[in-house]
């Protein structure tokens, strides 16, 4: 059975004053349909530019040099921006960071969400408004009549979050990329759009990727967990296996840096020391190992994918030869 979207050895470069540099390091995974997927790692590890890069919304510089993305069996890079307008919108969707920015503030909201029903389900004017009312008031808009007729600028950060993701959802889409969409947003609306997103998903069967760097929210949504860093995965495991058996030290640091509710007085969180590096194209080997404790000499050598049991793997050789022992 294939794999609604399955990438296959994507590198994303950009280019600048000084060069080519790589974003995206020869990255593979896939989605199946109804699965949440979600991809998890620190600012700057390449989390956002990989599914820029599966939508082809890369901005001004940045250009897919290597590999496929096939959604359904169709590869979205050799298509071209006529026929990846058929799909984007429609069949994938995405919610960005900032809605503020990714809503146009010359068109009220109503437009925005009509266009959509109209270009993708060719509902006439009549039938796309009557829609956008219903698909407004299901993300729990409180007065969606009135809102379809306000700007963007004039809505909380919450509502305008609500408002992408109706328009996300309008037509229906079998995959949702949502990138960091509680991003700006306080504790209790973030839990609020949560929910609403997982509700959804699930009424609607429809797959999900999930951008975050909280641990948490991994914990609550996800079925299947990637981990990224410095443009590579280096570990991928279901949900609940990642939890109780992280096998790379930098998912490992990752949790150990979030209080849990089990916490006894004496623990403490940990800081992972160092910072992404910005440039990873010189290092040869495994690009965490500055910043890791297990540090051996042949973290110095070409690291690759070892595998931990069904679904599950890593990119730590120090691991796979057992210098690196699970906790009890």
């Amino acid at each position: 059975m294939s794999h609604l979207l399955e990438v296959e050895g994507l590198t994303t470069v950009f280019t600048g004053d000084y060069g080519e540099t790589t974003s995206v390091d020869h990255v593979s995974f896939h989605v199946d349909e109804g699965e949440v997927v979600c991809i998890v790692g620190e600012s700057g590890c390449g989390k956002s530019v990989t599914n820029l890069s599966v939508m082809g919304l890369l901005s001004r510089g940045g250009k897919v040099t290597e590999g496929k993305v096939l959604f359904e069996d169709r590869d979205l890079l050799a298509m071209t921006e006529k026929e990846l307008d058929k799909i984007r919108g429609d069949q994938m969707t995405m919610i960005f960071q900032d809605p503020l920015t990714s809503l146009n503030p010359v068109f009220t909201v109503g437009n925005q969400i009509m266009e959509s029903l109209q270009i993708h389900r060719g509902l006439s004017k009549d039938e796309a408004r009557k829609q956008a009312e219903e698909l407004l008031s299901r993300v729990g808009m409180p007065d969606a009549k009135s809102t379809m007729k306000k700007y963007p600028h004039t809505l909380s950060g919450g509502m305008r979050q609500r408002v992408m993701i109706a328009m996300a959802l309008s037509c229906k889409p079998k995959l949702l990329i949502a990138d960091e969409p509680t991003t700006a947003l306080d504790v209790t609306i973030q839990a609020q759009i949560m929910q609403l997103l997982k509700e959804l998903q699930k009424e609607n069967k429809m797959a999900m990727i999930l951008i975050t760097h909280d641990i948490g929210l991994v914990a609550h949504m996800a079925d299947r967990v990637i981990v990224m860093y410095a443009g590579q995965i280096i570990e991928e495991a279901p949900v609940r296996e990642l939890f109780r058996h992280p096998k790379h030290p930098y998912t490992k640091a990752l949790m150990d840096t979030v209080p849990t509710i089990r916490d006894t007085a004496e623990r403490q969180l940990k800081a992972i020391p160092g910072i992404v590096p910005e440039s990873y194209d010189h290092i040869p080997g495994c690009r965490f190992a500055d910043r890791c404790s297990y540090r051996r000499p042949e973290c110095d050598k070409p690291q690759e994918n070892y595998e931990f049991g069904d679904g599950h793997m890593a990119r730590c050789i120090v691991r796979k030869e057992g210098g690196i022992q699970d906790e009890s």
